[in-house]
C-alpha cells in the first residue's frame, strides 16, 4: 500500500527506480512496461502511438538529412538511470541555481524531468492555472484543449527522440492563461537534472495554452547537479490564440557532461504575436528544436539566437517557420562565437504555402569563428509555393576585424579586453531582444565571464 506521502504513480514507479538502458531495445521494453501500467491515463492513446512511432523511426543516425551533422547516436551508448519520481533535491539544493527576478516570476521546477511541486512557487493565486498534464487530460474543462494541441509538434519533427520523448510522457504540466488575461508574472521553468548517484536520462513535457487575448513570458533553464553524465529530451508546446502575445526565453549553460535535445514548438491558431531568444553557452552536446506555425492570418514572429561556445561542445539550432496562411511576418537572427575545438550547426527553414500569400520572412546566420579549431555548419532553406512574397536568407562565417582590434589597441586597450568588446557587440543585436531585464543583465554577465573580460 502506498505511504500517505507519495505522490500519485510513485507506487508503480518505486520498483523500477534503479533500472538502467543501454541499448534501444531496452528502452523498447521499459516503454512496453510503462505503457502497460498506465492504461487508464487519458494520455495512453497518445503514449501508445508514440511508442509505435519510436519502434519505428529508433535513434536518428547520420543518414538522417535533419541530423547529419549531430550524432546523436553515441550518447545512447552509456547506461542511463530512469529516477521516475525519485527526488533527493531540497530547496536549500536549488537556492543558488534560481535565476535573477525569481521572486517575482512563478518557478516551476523538473527534477531529472519529473515536474516537483514541493518545490515550486506561485506567486499570485488565479494568474494562471498549473495542473498536472494527466489531470488536464482527464479534466471537464482542459481535456478538449490538451487533446487537440499535445503531440503537435511529431508533425514536424519525425524523428525518434520526438516519440520517445511523448511514449514515456510522465510528470509534465499544462500551464493555461484566461482568456483576456496577462499574467502578471513570468514563467520561470528550471530544468534541474541530478546526477550525484549516477548518469541519468530525463524527459520533461510541457503544455503552455495561452487563451484569446492572452499574454504570458516564459523562461526555460537547464542545469544539472553532479559530475555523472546526464540526457535531457525535452519537449515544450505553446499554443498562442486570437490577439495573444507570447515572450519565450531559453537559457542553456549546462555542464560539459550534460547533453540534451531540447524542441520547443510554437503554434499560432490565430493572429497573434510570438517572441523567441534562445541563449546557449556549455554543455556537451545540444539540439535546439525551434518550430513555429503560423495556421492563421496576419500571424507575426521573432526569432532571435545566440551561441558562445569553447571547448569541445556541440550546438545544433534546427529552427523552422511554418507560413500557412497570408500576411504573415517573421524575422530571424541567429548569432554564434565559436572557440577551441567547438562546433556549431544551424539548420533553418522558412516553407511558405500556397495559401500563404504576402508572407514576408526573413532569416540571417552570422558566425565568427576565433580558432582554426572551431568549426560551423550552416545551411539557411526557403521552401516557397506561393507568388506573392517577400523572403530572404543568408548567412555569414568569418573572423575577428583586424581592422577594429588595431583601433582598440591603438587607444591603449589590451587585446584580451579588444577581442570581448568586439565579440559583446557582435552579441547586443541579441541582447537587445530579452525584455526582461533581470534576464538580460544575467545573460550579459555570463558573456562577459565566458569571454574573461577584464574590469578596468
Amino acid at each position: 500500500m502506498a505511504s500517505p506521502d507519495e505522490r500519485p504513480g510513485d507506487q508503480i514507479f518505486r520498483h523500477k527506480a534503479n533500472l538502467s538502458m543501454n541499448t534501444v531495445e531496452n528502452i523498447k521494453e521499459q516503454l512496453n512496461r510503462f505503457n502497460a501500467d498506465k492504461k487508464e491515463s487519458g494520455l495512453h492513446a497518445i503514449r501508445q502511438n508514440a511508442f509505435l512511432q519510436f519502434d519505428k523511426l529508433g535513434i536518428p543516425g547520420v543518414r538522417h538529412e535533419e541530423w547529419k551533422y549531430t550524432r546523436i547516436n553515441a550518447l545512447f551508448n552509456k547506461e542511463f538511470r530512469f529516477p521516475y519520481t525519485e527526488n533527493n533535491l531540497l530547496r536549500n539544493d536549488w537556492q543558488s541555481l534560481r535565476l535573477p527576478g525569481a521572486d517575482d516570476a512563478h518557478e516551476l521546477v523538473f527534477v531529472n524531468g519529473i515536474f516537483a511541486p514541493e518545490l515550486s512557487t506561485l506567486r499570485t493565486a488565479g494568474d494562471l492555472v498549473l495542473l498536472p498534464l494527466e489531470e488536464a487530460a482527464n479534466s471537464e474543462l482542459y481535456a478538449k484543449t490538451v487533446a487537440s494541441n499535445l503531440g503537435h509538434s511529431s508533425r514536424y519533427a519525425k524523428d525518434g527522440i520526438n516519440a520517445l520523448n511523448t511514449a514515456w510522457m510522465y510528470g509534465g504540466v499544462f500551464v493555461h492563461v484566461p482568456e483576456k488575461h496577462e499574467a502578471a508574472h513570468p514563467v520561470y521553468i528550471y530544468h534541474i537534472t541530478d546526477t550525484r548517484q549516477g548518469n541519468v536520462l530525463s524527459q520533461p513535457r510541457s503544455l503552455v495554452h495561452l487563451g484569446r487575448a492572452a499574454a504570458l513570458k516564459v523562461v526555460e533553464t537547464f542545469l544539472t547537479i553532479g559530475s555523472q553524465e546526464s540526457f535531457t529530451n525535452q519537449v515544450t508546446e505553446l499554443i498562442v490564440e486570437e490577439d495573444a502575445r507570447l515572450e519565450y526565453y531559453k537559457i542553456q549553460n549546462d555542464g560539459a557532461h550534460a547533453s540534451q535535445v531540447s524542441t520547443t514548438h510554437v503554434r499560432q491558431t490565430g493572429k497573434s504575436f510570438a517572441h523567441t531568444v534562445t541563449i546557449s553557452f556549455n554543455g556537451n552536446l545540444v539540439r535546439n528544436n525551434l518550430n513555429i506555425v503560423m495556421e492563421a492570418p496576419h500571424c507575426e514572429s521573432h526569432l532571435y539566437g545566440l551561441y558562445l561556445l569553447k571547448g569541445h561542445s556541440h550546438i545544433d539550432n534546427h529552427t523552422l517557420v511554418d507560413n500557412v496562411q497570408p500576411n504573415c511576418y517573421s524575422n530571424e537572427l541567429y548569432k554564434g562565437v565559436l572557440d577551441e575545438h567547438a562546433t556549431g550547426v544551424f539548420n533553418g527553414k522558412i516553407f511558405v504555402r500556397q495559401d500563404a500569400q504576402k508572407t514576408n520572412a526573413y532569416q540571417s546566420n552570422k558566425n565568427i569563428l576565433l580558432s582554426d579549431t572551431a568549426n560551423i555548419n550552416t545551411k539557411p532553406q526557403l521552401e516557397i509555393f506561393a507568388d506573392d512574397v517577400k523572403c530572404s536568407h543568408g548567412c555569414t562565417i568569418g573572423s575577428i576585424d583586424t581592422e577594429a582590434m588595431f583601433y582598440l589597441k591603438s587607444r591603449g586597450i589590451t587585446e584580451k579586453n579588444a577581442r570581448s568588446l568586439l565579440m559583446h557587440a557582435f552579441a547586443e543585436d541579441v541582447l537587445e531582444n530579452i525584455k526582461l531585464p533581470a534576464i538580460r543583465s544575467y545573460v550579459d554577465q555570463l558573456i562577459s565571464e565566458l569571454l574573461e573580460f577584464d574590469l578596468l
